[in-house]
């Protein structure tokens, strides 16, 4: 499907886009092909196909959970730039 010059101010409009008729020509190629593209996908058969949102499956990998000890609070917390007994000092956000 081959677009016309004032297709393409159409759309460059609707997209609140300002374009040089430079940028008109090199759009309206780009975005030809693009169409002609979807007319190639819409002579596939995909009768009987289910509707999917995925083309390949999708696996969960998942780690297994073990239990490990923590860093020691005093290496946690040796970056800190403030802190009050065994947490981290933060200046309050809310009133």
């Amino acid at each position: 499907m081959k677009l016309t010059d004032d297709e393409i101010r159409h759309i460059a409009l609707l997209a609140r886009l300002g374009i040089s008729d430079a940028e008109v020509e090199k759009f309206r190629t780009q975005l030809s092909n693009i169409l002609e593209n979807f007319d190639i996908l819409s002579q596939v058969d995909t009768e009987g196909l289910p509707p999917t949102a995925q083309s390949i499956a999708l696996d969960n990998i998942y780690r297994s959970d073990e239990a490990v000890p923590s860093l020691p609070v005093d290496e946690v917390l040796a970056n800190a730039p403030d802190r009050e007994e065994n947490c981290f000092k933060v200046n309050a956000v809310l009133e």
